[in-house]
């Protein structure tokens, strides 16, 4: 639970920021995350050490001002040479925090409860305003409170970085959300579940067979995949808190590329029982198989858009492989994609007003994203084999797989492409990347 206790601004500047990040278990990978880019205005803000901090692994403030420079949204200005830091808005000195170009400042501490429960406070101070009633002359633009336990205390850091991103940027922050992917090592494939930030990283399912198309329910509690486990491709559904999995579909011939409904209660998924690759829906429980698209073509690739009113979907009845749209329901389909003789694998935006896609040129699979309304084309990414594009869930940023070196491994592009980011792996190849929902709480 977060308590209130009461109650942005640019400049332009590159930014190169390399983090390590730990993994969880002994199969996990450590992905290092590289940023290049940022955005045309960045909002200046100075992230002061939380008191108490220092006594856990966790650094709750460098937590934050990662997550902050990672969204390419903000430069963080350096609190080095302050002395003392301030940790209340009473100690804050508004000229020295100007002088060093910061339009804001996070102050915070982190108390001990009973029971071994933590209370992490923190205020997010403008150090542009001034306010004379306010305690220092300083205005507060939130202040919260958050319970916690030890071992959460990099979520609770994640969660402080929303409410601060969402505050001066209008827009809903992603740092508490989690990643799927699929490593291979050798034979051996895991499907993983992460922080956004690479942290944290658990394996989920583990084969020496193939693991494909990982798809996140709306709620964030299970995940749709295809694994291979049968000798053939079979699409399975797993309770994140149980690890409980059930069989969705296992027709004859390959079953694929599921996609949940915006309400979780059906998925897309495409079948070859009746001969070339096809669309039907089917209810979560594997119930109510429906036929959705009937071509000689091959139909793929299915993404549901956030009203739950159409679906795009990759065919190439027309004699390559471009985008189309139907109604979720089946019936006519439009194609949507002109330009270029190969554009595949496409996902609706979380606003539903444009999708991503991956695009053929020269040779070159490389990301790009197009206005539905306008059928305005920008390519984001200059890779050479680029993958499975997803959406994070405020729309900012895309995760995507790329090839370097022959090896698979992740990487982001917001989705004006000025923020690229790419988070290697030390070892095996990293694919099938999946940005999971915002969540009220994780499983």
């Amino acid at each position: 639970m977060i308590r209130a206790t009461d109650s942005a601004k640019p400049l332009r500047l590159a930014l190169l920021l390399v983090l390590w990040l730990v993994a969880a278990i002994p199969a996990r990978a450590t992905l290092t995350i590289e940023i290049s880019g940022g955005a045309a205005l960045q909002i200046p803000i100075a992230i002061a050490p939380f008191q108490g901090e220092e006594a856990f692994d966790e650094r709750v403030s460098a937590i934050i001002a990662a997550d902050l420079a990672r969204s390419g949204q903000f430069k963080i200005v350096s609190t080095a040479g302050i002395n003392p830091l301030p940790q209340t808005p009473a100690e804050v000195r508004i000229s020295e925090w100007k002088a060093r170009g910061a339009s804001s400042l996070v102050i915070g501490n982190i108390v001990r409860q009973p029971g071994g429960r933590l209370d992490v406070q923190f205020r997010l101070l403008d150090t542009v305003k001034a306010d004379p009633q306010a305690p220092g002359g300083v205005i507060q633009l939130a202040g919260f409170s958050l319970p916690t336990q030890p071992s959460q205390l990099r979520l609770t850091a994640h969660q402080i970085a929303d409410i601060i991103y969402e505050k001066l940027t209008g827009e809903p922050g992603v740092f508490a959300t989690r990643i799927a992917y699929v490593t291979k090592r050798g034979n051996l494939h895991e499907l993983q579940v992460a922080d956004a930030d690479g942290a944290n990283a658990q394996t989920v399912f583990r084969s020496r067979e193939p693991i494909m198309s990982p798809a996140w329910s709306p709620d964030g509690s299970r995940l749709a995949y295809v694994a291979f486990e049968a000798k053939k491709p079979v699409i399975y559904i797993q309770e994140l808190a149980t690890a409980r999995r059930t069989v969705l579909a296992n027709f004859k011939g390959s079953n694929s590329a599921p996609a949940w409904s915006p309400d979780g209660s059906q998925l897309a998924i495409v079948l070859t029982k009746d001969g070339s690759s096809q669309i039907y829906a089917i209810n979560a429980d594997g119930s109510g198989l429906k036929r959705l698209t009937r071509s000689d073509a091959i139909d793929t690739e299915p993404s549901w858009s956030p009203d739950g009113r159409y679906i795009l979907f990759t065919s190439d009845r027309g004699g390559s492989p471009q985008i189309y749209r139907m109604p979720a329901y089946g019936g006519e389909a439009v194609r949507l994609t002109f330009q270029g003789s190969y554009n595949v694998t496409p996902r609706y935006s979380p606003d539903g007003k444009s999708f991503v896609f991956i695009q053929r040129e020269g040779g070159r699979f490389r990301l790009a994203i197009q206005d539905i309304a306008s059928g305005q084309v920008q390519v984001l990414t200059d890779g050479g084999l680029d993958e499975s594009p997803s959406f994070a869930p405020n729309g900012r940023l895309i995760l995507y797989a790329t090839e370097q070196r022959g090896r698979g491994q992740l990487a982001a592009v917001s989705s004006d492409g000025r923020v690229k980011q790419k988070l290697s792996t030390e070892a095996g190849d990293v694919r099938e990347p999946a940005w999971g929902p915002l969540l009220k709480s994780r499983p």
